[in-house]
């Protein structure tokens, strides 16, 4: 068993000049699915983990998180949509499909 059931990465990278993730504000983002996942006592060892992360290489996709075991990619627009991917992923273990980003084409998983 994974030490958590959800490991979530959420891109806080900052690029000068060039698009990227800090632009659409994604550090809070993380503070917010970090905040509401502790108040709705869903955080921690054997629950969801919230991870800052570097660049993923997603920028021209707006910003983006991903959530393992699954390597589900996810682009928001607002705390509405954070919402709905706590609620529905985290909680529910259903994946948000409206938000979700497609799978680069071309790239073997092996």
């Amino acid at each position: 068993m994974s030490w958590y059931r959800y490991h979530l990465f959420i891109c806080t990278h900052r690029r000068e000049g060039e698009p990227c993730c800090a632009d659409f504000d994604s550090e809070a983002a993380a503070a917010y699915l970090k905040e509401r996942c502790k108040a709705l006592g869903i955080h921690g060892k054997g629950a969801v983990r919230i991870n800052r992360a570097g660049c993923m290489d997603r920028c021209d996709q707006g910003p983006v998180m991903v959530i393992y075991p699954e390597e589900t990619w996810y682009t928001w627009v607002d705390r509405e949509d954070l919402d709905e991917i706590i609620t529905r992923h985290l909680q529910h273990g259903e994946v948000v499909e409206r938000l979700r980003l497609p799978l680069r084409t071309g790239v073997s998983s092996t």
